[in-house]
């Protein structure tokens, strides 16, 4: 990965490609050369969906390599839905290809004039753009479709739906998983918008002719990668929760501690969890002849996806992941998977986030345009979307834009992005997470549910509010180390137990690039990453003010804990003090 190639979407006569050398960025990959490239090269106060907006495409530092679990694709740009800076990562095959290719990221820059759709191939002789009009409005399932039958199935594809055509802010940004299914999704923050806004429908990327990325010392290299994957088979969590039961295992875990947000964050308690649970899910996926156990990317040793098929065997789409089967089924008062998983079909086809479009959905039924538990209504609002009425284009522009549209006072974002599957209140550090992360409401960006639910990495008690800063504070360090790597999120949970799967983690960056990797490396990279991503953000207008929950957070209590949200303003606005 020694090259960077800028794509001029707006030069006159048409798009235009330069190709130049890594340089300052050399070593760097994912989150931080998109969040480095966005700081330094966008202007904070632009418009996201205008010229002078950037998207960058970058794998991982180890995307590309026989590594495990190195399969994710960072999407940087400043965020149509939240006006802050924003990476957006996904699975699937598009980071190993596009690393394997050569490139350490792609940049889209300007804006053309005029209609007409692009396609970007990428391949070991560079890059060509072509117009093809042909691909208007469709969506994921069949533009693949129609992608696959001019460029094959030994490429991988990166698509946006009729949703990022539209400019809608809750558009996603579609990469293929290893059976060329429009699956894996940099959901968070209107990338999909943004993709639109610069008129590309599609990049295909082809590594024929390609060969591994090799690692400095390969001897190191493969010992680290054997130790580092025995140590995520042996952690309860990567070794046996997720790969038999997928991320929904969480549903009956959170349910049960009573932080399911349910019905618009009234109760922390869905009385149909158990008919949502990821148990029951997999039992039901594996009678149908699907499958509760996927991998998204070659080289995923977790596995923890499946294949929802209907009740004649049919497929239906990727196993829906619990923040999906959370947002809409139990945000919903929804208790039926069937109906989850139609609806994850059609944020995948259409192109849309799938926490976004479950929560504005729970938001609009809180404004009576369905009853809360209505099956058919929550499709038939999703079906607007897709078809981009007037009422689909609010809906399909996020939960914030809704509820100020149809008045609902209950709203759950934060800078303009809805609250995942995991309610404040009854979770005290989570709630910090939400709150403090530069990209808008994200429970990935440092995700306190494994101490305080998971007792993963120390055991830090969700009900109080002491100790909430200081671990959301070291999770949002690491989570932006491990989103420059490549690296799955999941493997944290091993890495925060077992000293020696991290010293591994260490070994496998040192042996690749040939240095000494400490963990003192891996907090400054993390440092750096969110250092630049705050400057961003206060230079587009952001303070502290804005590092806060909704108000009914701090004012309405849920049962069962019957307690609100209480880690005080000033410890908040202390936790990017290193």
């Amino acid at each position: 990965m020694d090259k960077i190639v800028r794509i001029n979407m707006g030069a006159p006569g048409g798009p235009t490609i330069t190709t130049e050398e890594v340089g300052e960025y050399a070593g760097l990959g994912g989150r931080a050369l998109t969040s480095l490239f966005i700081a330094k090269e966008v202007h904070p106060l632009c418009h996201p969906l205008g010229a002078e907006n950037k998207l960058i495409f970058a794998p991982g530092m180890l995307s590309g390599t026989t590594g495990s679990m190195t399969g994710r694709l960072s999407v940087g740009c400043k965020s149509p839905l939240t006006g802050t800076i924003k990476e957006s990562n996904a699975g699937g095959q598009a980071a190993q290809v596009l690393a394997r290719i050569g490139y350490a990221a792609i940049i889209l820059e300007g804006k053309p004039e005029g209609d007409d759709l692009y396609k970007i191939i990428v391949d070991k002789n560079g890059l060509r753009i072509e117009v093809d009009n042909s691909l208007k409005l469709l969506d994921n399932y069949p533009l693949v479709a129609k992608l696959r039958e001019e460029y094959g199935d030994k490429v991988a594809y990166i698509t946006i739906g009729s949703a990022g055509e539209r400019q809608l802010l809750a558009a996603s940004i579609a990469c293929t998983d290893p059976e060329l299914r429009p699956t894996r999704h940099c959901g968070r923050g209107g990338v999909g918008a943004v993709m639109g806004s610069k008129r590309v429908k599609a990049i295909i990327l082809d590594d024929t002719g390609m060969k591994m990325r090799a690692p400095k010392d390969p001897e190191k290299f493969r010992d680290a990668n054997r130790k580092f994957v025995e140590g995520l088979r042996k952690h309860p969590v990567t070794g046996e929760g997720l790969p038999a039961y997928g991320t929904n295992v969480l549903t009956n875990v959170l349910n049960e501690a009573g932080g399911y947000p349910t019905r618009n964050f009234k109760s922390g308690v869905f009385e149909g969890g158990a008919k949502l649970s990821g148990e029951a899910q997999a039992e039901l996926e594996i009678k149908r002849g699907g499958s509760a156990t996927h991998g998204c990317h070659r080289g995923c040793v977790i596995q923890c996806s499946g294949i929802f098929n209907d009740k004649d065997g049919n497929y239906v789409t990727k196993q829906p992941e619990y923040e999906t089967v959370w947002s809409h089924g139990g945000h919903c008062g929804i208790d039926d998977l069937d109906t989850v998983a139609k609806l994850d079909y059609m944020d995948d086809n259409i192109g849309l986030d799938t926490i976004e479009m479950g929560v504005t959905i729970g938001v609009a039924m809180d404004a009576g345009l369905a009853p809360f538990g209505d099956r058919e209504g929550a499709i038939r609002l999703m079906e607007e979307v897709g078809k981009g009425t007037p009422l689909g284009r609010i809906l399909g522009c996020g939960a914030e834009i809704t509820g100020k549209v149809f008045g609902v006072e209950k709203v759950p974002v934060v800078k303009g992005q809805a609250i995942p599957a995991y309610d404040p209140r009854p979770i005290q550090g989570i709630g910090v997470t939400y709150a403090t992360t530069t990209m808008g409401a994200d429970h990935t960006a440092g995700y306190a549910i494994a101490t305080n639910i998971l007792k993963v990495g120390g055991d830090v008690d969700p009900l109080k509010t002491e100790g909430q800063v200081e671990l959301s504070r070291n999770l949002q360090i690491a989570t932006a180390a491990i989103d420059s790597t490549g690296m799955c999120l999941f493997i944290a949970f091993a890495i925060m137990d077992q000293p020696e799967t991290f010293q591994a983690l260490l070994d496998l960056l040192g042996s690749f690039y040939g240095i000494e990797m400490t963990g003192d490396d891996v907090v400054a990279l993390g440092k750096k990453v969110l250092s630049a991503e705050r400057d961003f953000n206060a230079r587009a207008g952001f303070t502290k003010h804005h590092d806060r929950l909704p108000r009914f957070f701090y004012t309405d209590p849920i049962a069962p804990h019957n307690q609100v949200f209480s880690v005080p303003d000033e410890e908040m606005d202390q936790l990017f003090n290193w």
